[in-house]
């Protein structure tokens, strides 16, 4: 079923979405940074991709070539990427660059995933794309270069770690909406787990891993109530670009219990003829919304104390409003 003229709003988890959506608006900004991304030669990228590794096409990897399409076609995706697998033992694939984005795959995944894996991969790489995901991470690669530059000024690391730590939340958010690109191409919800729970154990052999107990799991992270362990757990996912697979697995049976997935099949989604007139202001409030609610919710022991703490604060300024107004009108 091609889901004809779908936007990547439609996959787009909140957070990601706010930030895209405020990008896309800011005329020239894709320009700047791909002046940014000059320093290094994006050319030089794909020619060492060209050179080092093997380009899917008709011939070569035939089968990874025809899944594509498929994908392709149920996004309604204008054009499709290049694909280039490398010779890698670590389980990885990755969407860059800027002018056109170019899907790298290793060649560990050719050997762990089966078709139906590899179709749901290929659409989780292209949902990248169309998102435009490859620009912004491309940035984040940027700043990481820049680094060493940035310490010698004064002031420079701490601004410069800042917007680091936000790219790097953005980019754990941005993989999010991935995987729902991914599930709305395979509409396998037992496809996409699968590949979660085979990129955490690195083991093909799926006699070996259960549903079940994988997201029981993710449960026992997600809900831990020990506050060493929620501030653990912030050192831990502070430099890191991808979300836990459990909480990958997580999120995704999240978005589809909440209904939103089916919605989107049954033909209910943002069209990209209408991407020019999306909000910023709209989708911040989504994002803020989503921040907040998963706060509501969390049973997080650091994010329950900051919500109690969020709430007092405000309790306490609503208390001192009020002493300071009667002082006033004494």
């Amino acid at each position: 079923m091609t889901l004809t003229d779908i936007s990547s709003r439609a996959w787009e988890h909140p957070a990601d979405r706010g930030a895209l959506v405020a990008m896309r608006k800011l005329r020239g900004f894709d320009t700047v940074l791909k002046a940014i991304s000059g320093l290094i030669n994006e050319r030089k990228a794909r020619l060492d991709f060209l050179g080092s590794g093997i380009r899917v096409d008709e011939r070569q990897f035939a089968g990874v070539h025809r899944l594509l399409a498929e994908v392709g076609r149920v996004l309604d995706a204008p054009e499709l990427p290049e694909v280039f697998v490398v010779n890698d033992p670590f389980t990885h694939a990755m969407t860059v660059g800027m002018d056109k984005p170019v899907i790298v795959l290793h060649s560990s995944l050719l050997d762990l995933l089966d078709e139906e894996e590899m179709r749901f991969l290929l659409a989780h790489e292209l949902g990248h794309a169309l998102s435009g995901h490859a620009v912004y991470r491309t940035l984040l690669l940027r700043l990481m270069d820049l680094t060493g530059v940035w310490s010698s000024i004064p002031g420079g690391a701490i601004g410069l770690r800042v917007i680091i730590a936000a790219l790097y939340e953005w980019s754990r958010k941005s993989e999010l909406s991935a995987d729902r690109a991914g599930l709305l191409a395979t509409q396998d919800p037992a496809t996409a787990f699968r590949v979660h729970m085979k990129l955490a154990s690195g083991s093909g052999d799926l006699s070996e891993l259960d549903q079940t107990s994988f997201f029981a799991q993710g449960q026992e992270y997600l809900g831990s109530t020990d506050l060493r362990d929620s501030v653990l757990k912030l050192t831990l996912v502070e430099r890191a670009t991808h979300p836990y697979a459990v909480v990958r697995a997580a999120e995704l049976r999240n978005w589809v219990d909440s209904g939103e997935y089916t919605q989107v099949l049954s033909g209910t989604y943002p069209r990209r003829a209408e991407d020019a007139n999306a909000k910023v202001s709209e989708a911040a409030k989504q994002a803020a919304a989503e921040y907040t609610e998963s706060f509501k919710k969390t049973q997080d022991a650091l994010g329950t104390l900051v919500h109690d703490v969020a709430g007092f604060l405000g309790s306490a300024k609503l208390w001192l409003d009020d002493q300071i107004r009667r002082t006033r009108s004494e």
